[in-house]
C-alpha cells in the first residue's frame, strides 16, 4: 500500500492562503491541512473546511512567527515587547536554552489554541507546529499530552532527506541533522502513547518550493506505506511575500498540488490520496 498525505500548512494565516486551500482541494489533490489558531484569516479557514468535508484539517501549533491566542501579557516569556511570537525557531531556541522560556506558559498557550479549534466543532485529525516547534524537549511533551486529552492521535515527524532540493549550505545541513533527530524522539514519544505517524516525510524545508517536477518525481520513487508531503500553497507571490515576510513560491506549489499530470501518475502508480483520518483509521 502506498499513501500520499499532502498537507498545506498555515491555513488561516492569510485569506489567500485559505483560497489556495481550497483550490487545492476541489482542483488538485489537497485533502489535509493544518490550521492557526492564531492566524488572521482563521475564521474564513474554519468557514473553507467546513464546506469541505474531504479536506482533513488538524492544528498547526504556533510558538513562532505569529500571534498568540492567549492575552499577551499571561505569556510574557514567549511574545516581544509587541505581543507577538519571537519570528523564527533560532530566537526562540536560543531563550529556550538560556532558560527564558517558561513552560507553563507554553502549556497554557497550547492548551488555549487547541481549545479554539475544538471550538469550532471541526474534527481534527493530527497536529504539528509552524516551524516544527513541536518536535522540541518539553515541548513535544506538552503538545502530545494537550493532543491526546482532546482525542487526537496523529502527529507529523518532521524527519526529512538530508539533500532534498537544489543545493544546500553546511547550515542547511546541520540543521536538517538537528531536526531530523529530534523528529525522531517525537516519533518515538507520540508511538509510546499509542499515536500514529506517516512512515515517511517529504517536503522542502527552509523556504524551497515544492514543485511538480520534485512531486511527480517523488511519485515515481515513493517508498511503501503513508509519505506526508509538507505545502505552503498560496495564489499571489506579490501579496504574500511581504506580507508573511517569507520569500517563498507560494504559487508554484499551489501548481504542484493542482498538476493533472501528477494526479494522472499518482493513479497511474496506484497511490492512494488520503488525510491522516485515514491513518488513524487503518487499526480503528
Amino acid at each position: 500500500m502506498k499513501r500520499i498525505i499532502v498537507n498545506a500548512d498555515d491555513f488561516g494565516r492569510h485569506p489567500l492562503i485559505n483560497a489556495a486551500v481550497v483550490q487545492g482541494v476541489e482542483k488538485g489533490f489537497l485533502r489535509s491541512a493544518t490550521l492557526m489558531p492564531g492566524g488572521k484569516a482563521f475564521d474564513g479557514a474554519v468557514e473553507a473546511a467546513r464546506s469541505h468535508s474531504e479536506l482533513g484539517v488538524g492544528i498547526h501549533f504556533t510558538l513562532v512567527n505569529g500571534f498568540p491566542v492567549l492575552p499577551p501579557e499571561e505569556i510574557p516569556s514567549l511574545v516581544t515587547p509587541d505581543g507577538v511570537f519571537h519570528d523564527t525557531h533560532t530566537i526562540f531556541v536560543k531563550r529556550f536554552l538560556l532558560g527564558k522560556i517558561s513552560m507553563e506558559e507554553v502549556q497554557r498557550e497550547l492548551a488555549a489554541q487547541m481549545e479554539k479549534m475544538l471550538q469550532t466543532g471541526l474534527s481534527l485529525t493530527h497536529i504539528d507546529s509552524h516551524q516544527h516547534m513541536h518536535t522540541l524537549p518539553g515541548v513535544i511533551d506538552t503538545a502530545l499530552a494537550i493532543a491526546k486529552d482532546a482525542g487526537i492521535r496523529a502527529v507529523r515527524v518532521p524527519v526529512i532527506d538530508l539533500f532534498c532540493g537544489d543545493g544546500m549550505s553546511p547550515g542547511q545541513l546541520i540543521g536538517r541533522l538537528g531536526l531530523g533527530t529530534l523528529a525522531r524522539m517525537a516519533r518515538y514519544k507520540a508511538h509510546s502513547l499509542g499515536m500514529k505517524t506517516p512512515d515517511n516525510f517529504a517536503g522542502i524545508v527552509a523556504g524551497e518550493a515544492v514543485s511538480e517536477k520534485y512531486l511527480r518525481e517523488m511519485a515515481e520513487s515513493m517508498p511503501d506505506g503513508t509519505t506526508e508531503v509538507m505545502l505552503h500553497p498560496g495564489t499571489d507571490n506579490s501579496v504574500l511575500v511581504p506580507d508573511c515576510e517569507w520569500e517563498h513560491d507560494f504559487e508554484e506549489e499551489l501548481r504542484a498540488v493542482t498538476s493533472e499530470k501528477t494526479m494522472e501518475l499518482l493513479k497511474e502508480k496506484n497511490i492512494t490520496v488520503g488525510n491522516f483520518a485515514d491513518l488513524v483509521g487503518e487499526n480503528g
